[in-house]
């Protein structure tokens, strides 16, 4: 465009210098003189005005010329006060965002399959996530989300929660299968430790006892009550000594809920778990799993809609479109946040675009306003030319009239 309208400024001098030698041979030279004659005073005038904008015209350094590059603090000040006064104003954000659905956008966005480029939206989305994720420092946030962890544990109740646990699994007799499986390992335990029960019994028995050898036969009778008891009590559910099981694991289970002193007991034994090596390794393993499962969904999202997540995304997403009250909610949320973030740093904002403009580069400033403006600024060139030469035009026309 630079060329075309350039040509055009040639091409018009070249006319004017042609009509000169040519001389008056006919009326109608005199005409196509006055059009070229205007046109080239059009042409070099707009090519001034345009080049001053940007530019010291010919280089030389003629009073207000290169506009843009003298004033460019002012103007990077000015843009920056016309983004603060009509855009980033509680008023003005509040005023807009009033008439923007956020909530049902997002509905819209989680219920959709692939609708409208969500599927490159929610990609896109999925990579920053995982790079952020990567980015993170991972000992530090790790460290933060094992504590956060650790903290909870702490402040956890969990003395009335085991007792109703327990009082639950009583009534409805969930206890029993434990119950018997502790009753058949004590059997086991006794047939393989009875070496130990019979040195206990010849250890404990008189020397006349053991002198005789009755210690042998008083270390049969204890193995075989021993046994007997645990076989009647597998046998027979209403044995009196599972009864009384019973009595002691309610009472636990009353004491757990009600007992300050069990209480205390096991906040106590809670910390010391909590405060344990080995579950330290454990909440760390914990925050490894939940990061290395957060990242493998970052990076598939599809598998990761697909699922049980995917599912339960889009059932959120299609009642943040039928809710109301949930809509309205997270609407105003949004509102609320915005109009805040704008009022906290709205000004924060301005400056950081006065500053920016600032610091870029003089030519770096004329050469993007010039790209921005484009192809109009030989347009005003190339209009000046032509309109200049209809205004010669006319008036040779009206001094040859009159």
């Amino acid at each position: 465009m630079k060329m075309i309208a350039t040509g055009m400024l040639v091409v018009m001098a070249g006319v004017y210098v042609a009509t000169r030698i040519i001389g008056p041979i006919h009326p109608l030279v005199g005409f196509v003189k006055a059009f070229a004659e205007a046109a080239m005073v059009g042409g070099l005038a707009d090519w001034f005005a345009v080049t001053a904008l940007f530019r010291h015209p010919l280089g030389l350094p003629i009073p207000h010329t290169a506009i843009i590059p003298r004033n460019k603090d002012r103007i990077g000040d000015t843009l920056a006060t016309f983004l603060r006064d009509n855009f980033l104003t509680p008023a003005v954000v509040a005023r807009r965002m009033r008439g923007l659905d956020v909530a049902g956008a997002a509905g819209r966005f989680l219920a959709s399959e692939d609708r409208g480029g969500s599927g490159r939206l929610r990609d896109g989305a999925s990579r920053l996530l995982a790079d952020i994720l990567e980015s993170l420092d991972d000992d530090r946030l790790g460290g933060m989300a094992k504590t956060a962890v650790a903290e909870r544990l702490r402040r956890m109740d969990v003395s009335p929660l085991l007792g109703q646990t327990l009082t639950a699994a009583i009534r409805e007799g969930r206890h029993v299968p434990l119950l018997d499986g502790i009753i058949n390992r004590a059997s086991l335990i006794i047939a393989s430790n009875e070496d130990i029960i019979r040195e206990m019994v010849h250890e404990r028995a008189g020397r006349i006892l053991r002198w005789t050898g009755l210690d042998e036969n008083v270390s049969n009778a204890v193995i075989t009550g021993l046994n007997k008891l645990v076989f009647d009590m597998a046998d027979n559910p209403d044995h009196p000594l599972r009864l009384k099981i019973n009595e002691m694991l309610e009472d636990l289970a009353f004491d757990l809920q009600n007992n300050e002193v069990m209480q205390a007991r096991v906040q106590g034994l809670k910390d010391e778990l909590v405060d344990n090596p080995a579950m330290q390794a454990w909440i760390d393993g914990l925050w490894q799993q939940g990061r290395a499962a957060l990242l493998r969904a970052a990076r598939d999202p599809d598998k990761a809609m697909a699922g049980k997540l995917g599912d339960t995304l889009r059932q959120l997403g299609q009642t943040l479109q039928t809710d109301d009250r949930i809509r309205t909610t997270i609407n105003r949320f949004a509102r609320r946040a915005a109009v805040g973030a704008t009022a906290s740093y709205g000004d924060g904002i301005v400056k950081l675009v006065s500053d920016t403009i600032r610091s870029w580069d003089v030519g770096k400033v004329t050469e993007r306003v010039e790209t921005a403006v484009g192809r109009d600024l030989q347009y005003i060139r190339i209009n000046g030319t032509l309109v200049g030469g209809l205004v010669g035009l006319t008036i040779h026309a009206v001094d040859v009239w009159l």
